[in-house]
């Protein structure tokens, strides 16, 4: 029997560009990572490998119950990342590295994947969840991208929450700043002598089927000149497009910014759909006057997983092959999730209404 045809192929390219890829109806998916780097089971105690564990599961989990209750992926990723920010063990909020000058800055941005709104900001000193300050730019102000004393400005004028800057101090970071400082009086490399990238990320699909994606950082120890990573970066370290996915993500900022890594992922994974959905419809049997038995419904069809992780693994190539180290998590309208990176680790999680939770921090898991 013929099905009635809904729509033609082009008219059919045009919607799935113009509202997104349809959702897996009652399915929702949450990736997070807090760094990715010179992560190894040598390099971490049995006490820092259980306590970074059970701050990847609390924060998992408190996005997790948001979109268990129907809430959006904008929210699931905000206070998964509110939650990494308040945990030294991360390089973002409380626990962020230090400057060259001895200061902690924070960089943050966040994405709405079903209307490509953003926000991002970099160099703040006072807010405590950089995150948010983002997602205020974003609804809030005319603008996409504010930086130091006018995002400081801006966060105070929107009654967000303000600590002194040595609230977000740790030993721990206070140590890495003065080692790298002591490498180089030595006139030995001091350039980020951990090798540990901890920035911290979050992406989501709801119920709805839609993406979201966002991204918080003190950025690398000893940090010069007002240097700017990609975690701010609109399309470098953070994207989303309900059309493709969304992307977090963590690594050498330099060679994130120059690839596009974020929105080069969701690009691809946007085309390979149309093209998929293209072959479906040219596969499609003709009648005897040339017309084709039915049509495919773009509801009908999504990408499978292994093309989701071919096109992230090949990015991570593409900055690999430049120089660069990182990775990245990516989530989609149909409810994939996944990681891609080229480090011995990266701390992540995920979960999802199908298969649970789970955390991870070493490339063998």
């Amino acid at each position: 029997m013929r099905l009635t045809a809904i729509l033609t192929i082009g008219a059919l390219l045009m919607a799935s560009q113009a509202s997104g890829q349809p959702a897996v109806e009652g399915r929702w998916t949450l990736v997070i990572h807090g760094g990715a780097g010179v992560i190894e089971r040598d390099r971490l105690t049995a006490q820092q490998d259980a306590d970074i564990r059970a701050a990847l599961s609390h924060a998992l989990e408190t996005g997790s119950a948001v979109l268990r209750d129907g809430g959006s992926s904008l929210d699931a990723v905000e206070a998964a990342i509110r939650e990494l920010e308040d945990d030294p063990h991360f390089n973002a909020g409380r626990g962020a590295v230090f400057t060259y000058d001895g200061a902690i800055e924070h960089d943050a941005s966040i994405m709405d994947g079903s209307t490509r709104a953003a926000g991002a900001i970099t160099g703040t000193s006072h807010t405590r969840h950089p995150v948010t300050l983002a997602r205020r730019v974003m609804e809030n102000s005319p603008h996409v991208f504010l930086r130091g004393l006018g995002a400081d400005q801006f966060s105070v004028e929107q009654g967000l929450e303000q600590v002194e800057n040595s609230w977000f101090e740790t030993e721990e970071r206070r140590r890495q700043l003065d080692e790298m400082l002591a490498r180089e009086a030595e006139g030995l490399s001091a350039y980020d002598v951990d090798l540990k990238y901890g920035t911290v990320g979050a992406v989501a699909v709801d119920l709805e089927g839609n993406v979201a994606a966002a991204t918080s950082t003190g950025g690398l120890t000893g940090k010069r000149w007002g240097r700017i990573g990609d975690s701010p970066v609109i399309g470098a370290g953070t994207y989303a497009d309900n059309r493709g996915c969304a992307v977090s993500a963590t690594g050498a900022g330099e060679y994130f910014i120059r690839v596009g890594v974020a929105h080069e992922i969701c690009a691809q994974i946007r085309f390979r759909f149309q093209q998929r959905l293209e072959e479906a419809q040219a596969s499609v049997p003709l009648d005897s006057e040339g017309i084709p038995e039915y049509y495919v419904h773009a509801s009908e069809f999504g990408l499978e997983a292994s093309d989701i992780q071919e096109i992230a693994d090949g990015v991570i190539g593409e900055m690999e092959s430049l120089g660069g180290s990182g990775g990245v998590i990516v989530a989609t309208p149909w409810g994939t999730g996944t990681y891609s990176f080229n480090t011995p680790g990266m701390y992540r999680g995920m979960a999802s209404s199908e298969a649970g939770a789970n955390v991870a921090i070493y490339g063998d898991e």
